[in-house]
């Protein structure tokens, strides 16, 4: 999910779990049942009737997702161009953010949704339910997407940076990463597996291209052949940065397992795609998981229904933005 694109210990990861499981409670299901009935159908329209013109799109949708929750828990402060509160820039500009896209789409679903429930549906529960729904369109798993959340206030690109784990992670800072945000080493393979429809810039992996150096007996983590044929066919200079990469080139518009088969043959593209397999209970995870099918081991509850909790606001907390790119005036 990464440039995401591009999961220290279990004592506090399950004092973080419990902290977590607490700030979430007042999300429910049909939330806008009585507010907006039709908010959920509006939203699920939009989406499939535009992802499979653009189904590169869902990718960027779900990495939103992704970012958005890990800064400041999933409340939408990602959407924001700027804010009332704080002279910094917004997460927006923070590097891993720079190539995310996707804003213009959630502008036309918040549009459609303002249309029937002015003021009403949160622009952060329509970054989760687009992401899911444009996975789903995709062919990929489905997940329950409770409702609820209001949108932050503040927006900070300095938090982006030190809370959005980088793709030259390693398999210590990925759990430590995960684990701050309630979620385990199985949430962190699963959630690892929405790469099997994402792109990528070079620079996200071009250091395995081309700045490797290797100690005697010791071999890149990429497979050779195909840091070969990245360097010679798409990435050509260490310094490339307008060329995007599929990172699950063998079925990069379906959502489905071979980004596991891939990392498995030592061709993810990102050395945190890498990590899965140095660890024996990720990579153990992962070979299950290429003997079965997609939406079995996305079944509920998921890591994609957990991601979606982290620390949201609910109750009287944050704001419904009538705009997502700026907070309310």
């Amino acid at each position: 999910m990464a440039k995401f694109g591009d999961l220290s210990n279990f004592l506090v990861l399950c004092i973080l779990v419990g902290i977590a499981g607490s700030s979430y409670g007042q999300l429910q299901l049909n939330f806008y049942a009585k507010s907006c009935p039709q908010a959920e159908k509006i939203i699920q329209d939009y989406v499939y009737k535009q992802i499979p013109n653009a189904p590169s799109l869902a990718a960027a949708l779900l990495r939103m997702h992704f970012h958005d929750c890990f800064v400041r828990g999933c409340d939408g402060s990602v959407l924001l161009n700027f804010t009332s509160s704080t002279k910094n820039q917004t997460e927006k500009v923070a590097v891993p953010n720079q190539t995310l896209r996707g804003f213009s789409f959630i502008d036309g679903v918040k549009k459609a949704v303002e249309a029937e429930c002015p003021g009403v549906v949160s622009c952060a529960d329509i970054v989760a339910l687009v992401a899911r729904d444009s996975v789903v369109v995709t062919g990929g798993p489905y997940w329950k997407v409770p409702t609820g959340r209001r949108d932050g206030e503040i927006s900070n690109a300095s938090e982006a940076l030190a809370n959005i784990p980088p793709p030259t992670s390693n398999f210590s800072s990925l759990q430590t990463s995960f684990a701050s945000k309630g979620l385990d080493l199985k949430d962190l393979v699963l959630l690892s597996g929405a790469h099997t429809i994402g792109v990528s810039h070079c620079p996200s992996f071009s250091s395995r291209l081309y700045n490797f150096t290797g100690v005697w007996g010791k071999k890149s983590s990429l497979d050779s052949e195909y840091a070969a044929n990245l360097k010679m066919k798409k990435c050509k200079s260490i310094n490339d940065n307008t060329t995007i990469v599929e990172m699950d080139p063998e079925s990069s518009s379906k959502f489905d397992l071979s980004y596991f088969q891939l990392v498995l043959r030592r061709k993810g593209l990102f050395q945190s795609d890498a990590a899965l397999t140095t660890s024996a209970t990720t990579k153990s995870f992962i070979n299950q998981l290429v003997q079965g099918s997609v939406k079995q081991f996305y079944a509920e509850p998921g890591a994609m229904e957990k991601m979606g909790k982290i620390e949201v606001k609910t109750g009287s907390a944050g704001e419904i933005r009538k705009h997502c790119a700026a907070v309310n005036s």
